[in-house]
């Protein structure tokens, strides 16, 4: 991990939108720990949101985490809150994280992924534009956009290529189509009003504190239930697999070093088709807590997703080249990590699921 304090400096004031998922909730912490930057998390809190590992580094922290993190429960669909969530954090950066990001959802219930990705990105750049109009000379030069969004704009690959920044957008799923749209909007309101963004593209997260109905915690809970393990098609979809820790220190890199109006693909170099992702999980178990028969054993190939794009692969030599970013951990090693993290933390889980009411049951069947 990189040292994130020297990127930073002192006292920074820092807005993170979607705090309280999975990839704003790793930034907040990181923040949290290694800096001293007062830090702001808006979140709507949804079904997959969750504040505990927040809430315990703040904890952790003492007095120091208490003064500098401050929850602003607000939904971006609403102008007014957003305008006036700003003016209370007064921010020199934004990390717009805040989406809706489960493709199964997305087919099942599109309409509230226009109301997050397309009308809250809007409401946020509107309120953001207004925000840097009013800062002082000095502070309107140091503020920064960051729009974090995902390799799935980018559509289906085949067997050959890799995306980079200047691949063409084909989104396929209400999920990616309206990320592709908020992506448009953050590069318009750069180009027309002069807004300092930075737009990142990330392939597949995975870590410590994913809602239990990504892939990776859907395979880890229910092998460890005894419960048939849901293999999408054939199993042969490729995605390249990224640490949740690894993206953060980009994130930050391209926050604070990136050149305004620039786009930085991020990938792990960690491609694996869903079938291998699978079988590793349940190698590990085989090692870790065994069963008298093999856990792979449980694997069952259920019905393809509607749309399902075949590859994605990430060409992230930009971002290394200029920002001197590279992933710090292979998939062997933070895939293990993740497993023994949710081993050691299933109350957690459990505890989500009932809030949520998810139960692990097959979304975006029809």
């Amino acid at each position: 991990m990189i040292d994130v304090s020297y990127l930073l400096g002192e006292d920074r004031r820092i807005l993170v939108t979607g705090g309280a998922g999975f990839i704003g909730g790793a930034v907040i912490r990181r923040l949290l720990k290694d800096t001293d930057s007062i830090v702001f998390n808006l979140d709507k809190i949804s079904y997959a949101s969750d504040l505990y590992g927040i809430k315990s580094v703040v904890k952790d922290l003492g007095e120091s985490g208490t003064k500098r993190y401050h929850f602003l429960q607000v939904d971006l669909a609403d102008s007014e809150a957003t305008i006036n969530a700003l003016n209370q954090a007064d921010p020199d950066l934004i990390l717009h994280l805040a989406a809706e990001s489960h493709v199964d959802r997305s087919i099942d219930a599109p309409e509230a992924f226009l109301n997050s990705n397309i009308i809250g990105t809007f409401n946020l750049l509107q309120a953001a534009r207004l925000h840097w109009g009013s800062l002082s000379m000095k502070r309107q030069e140091a503020f920064r956009f960051h729009h974090i969004s995902t390799d799935e704009v980018f559509g289906s690959l085949g067997d050959q290529g890799r995306f980079c920044e200047k691949t063409a957008y084909d989104p396929r799923s209400p999920y990616s189509a309206t990320k592709a749209s908020s992506d448009h909007l953050v590069s318009a309101w750069h180009h027309t009003y002069g807004l300092p963004v930075v737009i990142t593209n990330c392939s597949n997260n995975f870590g410590p504190w994913q809602f239990p109905e990504k892939l990776i915690p859907v395979v880890i809970l229910k092998a460890i239930s005894c419960q048939p393990i849901p293999l999408y098609g054939d199993g042969l979809n490729i995605r390249d697999w990224l640490y949740v820790e690894d993206h953060v220190d980009a994130l930050l890199l391209a926050a604070t070093k990136g050149n305004p109006g620039e786009k930085y693909c991020i990938g792990g170099n960690n491609e694996r088709t869903n079938r291998q992702v699978v079988e590793v999980i349940c190698s590990l178990l085989d090692d870790i807590k065994p069963l008298p028969k093999p856990y792979s054993n449980l694997i069952k190939l259920v019905p393809d997703r509607p749309g399902h794009d075949q590859r994605y692969a990430i060409n992230a030599d930009l971002i290394s080249n200029q920002l001197a970013w590279t992933p710090s951990y292979n998939f062997e090693s933070a895939i293990k990590l993740t497993l023994i993290w949710y081993l050691e933390n299933l109350d957690w889980c459990k505890k989500v699921q009932y809030r949520s009411g998810y139960k692990g049951q097959r979304l975006g069947h029809s």
